[in-house]
């Protein structure tokens, strides 16, 4: 006889990250399937908020939308099958224009505009390459993989992929208008 594989649900997930069993775990839904992160280390912690303070104060000045941080959770698919996903990104940007009207303790149903992912190393390429498609198919329309170890970030849109050394411009383009950073001023000297 065979056994039936179970997938969680979106909203099943969230009685999940509700228990007090795992009040301390960094999760994901991958596709039905419940995902244990682990948690950012210094140097991880460090480029992110570099990064997003200045995507931040850029934001803010400009009145352009909301940035988000700390893993915020982004609904990247609901299946009918109950095969769900629900990301965490290091710092996303939604567009005023797709901010909700008001603000609740709730994951937002569709992708940023800007997804930024500070890789580790314990980071598998396998789920970074799924996790991007799944922000470009939910409708981010801009991810940056920033890379702390060999000081790059690969910035994806669905057109493709360019990879930017730290003496490059790093752009916001159309996503985030008038934000540019030196790569190398994203990483502590």
């Amino acid at each position: 006889m065979a056994i039936q594989e179970q997938f969680i649900s979106a909203d099943r997930f969230q009685d999940f990250v509700d228990a007090p069993e795992y009040q301390d775990c960094v999760l994901e839904l991958v596709e039905g399937i419940i995902i244990n992160m682990p948690k950012p280390k210094l140097k991880h912690g460090v480029v992110t908020m570099r990064l997003a303070l200045r995507i931040g104060i850029h934001v803010e000045k400009n009145d352009l939308g909301l940035v988000t941080a700390a893993d915020t959770g982004f609904i990247l698919e609901r299946n009918p099958r109950g095969r769900d996903t629900i990301r965490g990104v290091d710092v996303g940007f939604i567009s005023k224009p797709r901010v909700p009207e008001k603000l609740e303790n709730v994951w937002h149903e569709i992708g940023p505009d800007l997804a930024v992912e500070v890789i580790s190393p314990n980071n598998k390429a396998g789920d970074i390459h799924l996790k991007v498609l799944q922000l470009l198919n939910a409708g981010t329309r801009l991810v940056w993989l920033v890379y702390p170890e060999n000081r790059t970030v690969v910035a994806h849109t669905t057109e493709g992929a360019t990879t930017l050394h730290e003496d490059d411009t790093l752009s916001g383009g159309d996503v985030l208008p008038g934000f540019e950073i030196t790569v190398g001023d994203i990483f502590p000297a």
